[in-house]
């Protein structure tokens, strides 16, 4: 499509939920699992779609489908943040965060993808790419793997070049130590090691913790305490050991969320998720927040979503390349991108995200 030509209609917007077995049972410090629901959605106009989706229940498809679809369609394709505004209005007497917000993610990305693939143009383009590619760390390192497949796990990145990782903690802080200790011989002295306690501690266990993770050259350490905890995170940030990061933000559903844990000054970097915060639309201005602070912006989850999304945003620091997720999106979509040195780098020859879907090998998984 030139840029003389006008945008045509959404015409019609679809979902469907699929969900997916774990490869094994999963934990972290405060919460077990066995499998994973991807609720898809599609923007069709002009012959194109777009794709998105979320991390979430069937209930969100039910969002999409009963309350977001009427809003969308028959709005212009070329403007996908005006109808991530007009969704946001929408739902005022649904409640925004959680499973809303979740679907108006999925909704937002489709429509983006749609716009750039219509335009013709890979999705960093259409967001305004400052970056070339999204640096990764490896995420896992569940507290329900035993030494074997953790050490495996975690090795396995850094022999692909993945430059740092992350294991949960907290299930079991007396076990903690221990599993530090695999972990750190698993990668070795120079490859920079996270944790992520989901909140499993309170305020002082989380601050003995952060010395006790710093003697293994700890870093990062992620959701010390609830992040509904904002005081709780500004006491662990301000007495963290010297150079360990104190990050949070993934329950972030809206950008109040996010003003409020930048004012309370509660991170050192803050963490976003594509899928939660209302999509590419929402993001770019978490990006902004953190842009008037001068502070990094760490993202969740989603890989091949978020490393377009990074390249838009100015103080990025890294992208949660997840287990969970890359599984996920390896099974559902042709053309996924893969770590380059630790990097993911989207391909600026394919129009939109430069997926497809695929369609057969979900089929089995479909949940409504």
């Amino acid at each position: 499509m030139s840029r003389d030509s006008a945008a045509p209609a959404v015409e019609r917007i679809d979902v469907a939920g699929y969900t997916i077995p774990t490869d094994q049972p999963e934990s972290d410090g405060t919460l077990s699992w066995d499998s994973t629901t991807l609720v898809l959605v599609t923007a069709s106009a002009g012959g194109c779609t777009g794709i998105g989706w979320t991390y979430a229940g069937p209930s969100a498809a039910a969002v999409v489908r009963e309350q977001l679809a009427g809003v969308v369609e028959g709005r212009d394709a070329g403007t996908p943040a005006a109808s991530w505004a007009a969704m946001l209005h929408a739902v005022r007497n649904l409640g925004r965060p959680g499973v809303v917000a979740e679907a108006i993610s999925a909704v937002d990305v489709a429509l983006w993808d749609l716009h750039a693939r219509l335009a013709g143009q890979p999705l960093v383009v259409a967001l305004g790419a400052v970056h070339d590619g999204t640096p990764v760390y490896g995420s896992g390192g569940f507290t329900s793997y035993d030494d074997r497949t953790l050490a495996g796990q975690l090795s396995g990145w850094a022999e692909a070049g993945i430059p740092r990782v992350k294991i949960k903690v907290g299930r079991d802080p007396a076990a903690d130590p221990h599993r530090l200790r695999v972990a750190r011989d698993a990668v070795g002295e120079d490859v920079e090691l996270f944790v992520d306690a989901n909140g499993a501690y309170r305020r002082k266990q989380a601050l003995a913790q952060a010395e006790l993770f710093a003697g293994f050259g700890v870093r990062w350490l992620e959701e010390p305490v609830s992040s509904d905890d904002l005081e709780g995170l500004r006491l662990v940030r301000d007495r963290a050991p010297a150079g360990m990061d104190v990050a949070a933000g993934e329950y972030g559903y809206d950008l109040p969320y996010f003003q409020r844990m930048l004012d309370a000054g509660a991170v050192d970097c803050l963490q976003a998720d594509v899928t939660r915060c209302g999509g590419f639309s929402a993001l770019l201005r978490v990006g902004a927040l953190c842009d008037a602070r001068s502070m990094d912006l760490s993202l969740h989850c989603a890989p091949q979503l978020s490393a377009h999304a990074g390249t838009a945003v100015w103080h990025l620091r890294h992208l949660e390349y997840f287990h969970d997720h890359v599984r996920i999106e390896g099974l559902a979509f042709d053309g996924v991108l893969s770590p380059d040195d630790g990097v993911l780098r989207p391909d600026r020859s394919r129009p939109g995200l430069g997926l497809a879907v695929r369609t057969a090998d979900l089929e089995p998984y479909r949940a409504c």
